[in-house]
């Protein structure tokens, strides 16, 4: 049961993952989750630090793509600030809208990775598009309530692939 929950990688934060490491594992399109991945979900503009790494992300040659469950005004907001495309209301851990995505981008799911937070709905949704994911760590303490009710179907299982050692760090991918 816990193997659909094993991601491709795993990292603190999206922001220590270098760009190279997309490159290697020839990333056209990033998709990334937006709350607890790349921001707080009570920030309505990107931080410089994600401003950065986007645009280091586009230098590279890699679309970064925010692809969140949130609603159309929240994601939209911070995504035109970025000057990126995203896609709201994604319906993970459902994977169809990920794979319309990718089929209109024109792309195979070798062509695309997803950053996410949260084993329930990213790397649900990534693994049932067939695409890789790198699981992060929240990067803030709180969350929105409809999260903390998957926070605890989470914990339990990421505590398993731990201790099986299933959470392969992004830098030995």
């Amino acid at each position: 049961m816990f193997k659909r929950f094993i991601p491709f990688a795993h990292s603190q934060s999206i922001y220590e993952i270098e760009p190279e490491f997309y490159i290697r594992n020839h990333v056209k399109v990033l998709f990334m989750d937006l709350d607890n991945t790349l921001d707080s979900y009570k920030a309505r503009e990107p931080q410089q630090r994600t401003i950065d790494y986007v645009n280091t992300l586009k230098e590279k040659g890699i679309t970064p793509v925010i692809i969140s469950n949130n609603k159309a005004k929240r994601v939209s907001g911070y995504a035109n600030l970025l000057g990126i495309e995203f896609l709201s209301s994604a319906m993970k851990p459902f994977p169809k809208r990920l794979r319309n995505e990718i089929a209109r981008r024109g792309l195979t799911p070798e062509d695309v990775m997803l950053v996410g937070d949260q084993m329930m709905t990213d790397v649900l949704a990534a693994k049932g598009a067939k695409i890789r994911v790198v699981l992060t760590e929240k990067i803030v303490k709180e969350d929105q309530w409809t999260t903390h009710i998957n926070r605890i179907f989470d914990r339990p299982i990421r505590k398993h692939h731990r201790k099986k050692g299933n959470l392969v760090d992004w830098r030995n991918k």
